[in-house]
């Protein structure tokens, strides 16, 4: 069986990560490997495409945006130095989450899967049902399944839009615990704002 693709095109590199960028620059969310390949007609693989992006990322270091891997797939951002100018395009500020939610997402996103009562032991206060419900409308928990104990309460976990939000591949690239410990103060919990 003869193709009519001679194999100089189907490996032109060049060609390739220009594809692979362009589609990657216009794409609202992060592409995963498998709607990469989508983009050739001929079966390539998946060893290359992450060669070929590799290579992408590379070739945008020093610039304003990155290539990063999340959960998702891969993406182009902003890099963090660049944020102070691209906020002046667009004053409104994102949604400020209270300490309580805070610190429930971080029990859930360390300790997963939790149940609510396992977040309530570990912060010493009830957590309101409203904090859980924020959380998953906002698309960063999710109930993963049911702990097998009388009343089968809801085990929660983090979701791969907590991750790409985040721009990391995986819960290995959260900061260690004790960093996080390291940035709150002891004592000023504020259990009344729950």
């Amino acid at each position: 069986m003869s193709t009519s693709v001679s194999t100089s095109s189907l490996y032109d590199r060049a060609h390739m990560q220009k594809v692979l960028e362009t589609a990657l620059l216009v794409a609202p969310e992060p592409l995963s490997l498998a709607s990469l390949k989508i983009l050739f007609a001929e079966e390539i693989p998946g060893a290359l495409i992450n060669e070929l992006l590799e290579e992408i990322q590379q070739s945008w270091s020093g610039r304003g945006v990155e290539l990063i891997k999340v959960a998702s797939g891969w993406r182009f951002r902003a890099r963090l130095e660049m944020q102070p100018y691209l906020e002046r395009l667009n004053p409104e500020r994102p949604p400020r989450y209270s300490r309580a939610v805070m610190e429930t997402l971080a029990i859930v996103a360390y300790k997963q899967p939790v149940t609510r009562g396992d977040i309530e032991e570990i912060r010493g206060v009830t957590v309101s049902s409203q904090i859980i419900q924020t959380l998953k409308e906002r698309g960063w928990l999710d109930v993963i399944g049911h702990k097998e104990v009388p009343g089968r309460p809801e085990l929660l976990g983090t979701t791969k839009q907590f991750l790409d939000d985040l721009g990391l591949a995986g819960l290995a690239a959260l900061p260690p615990l004790q960093e996080l410990g390291n940035m709150v103060l002891p004592g000023s919990g504020d259990a009344a704002t729950e």
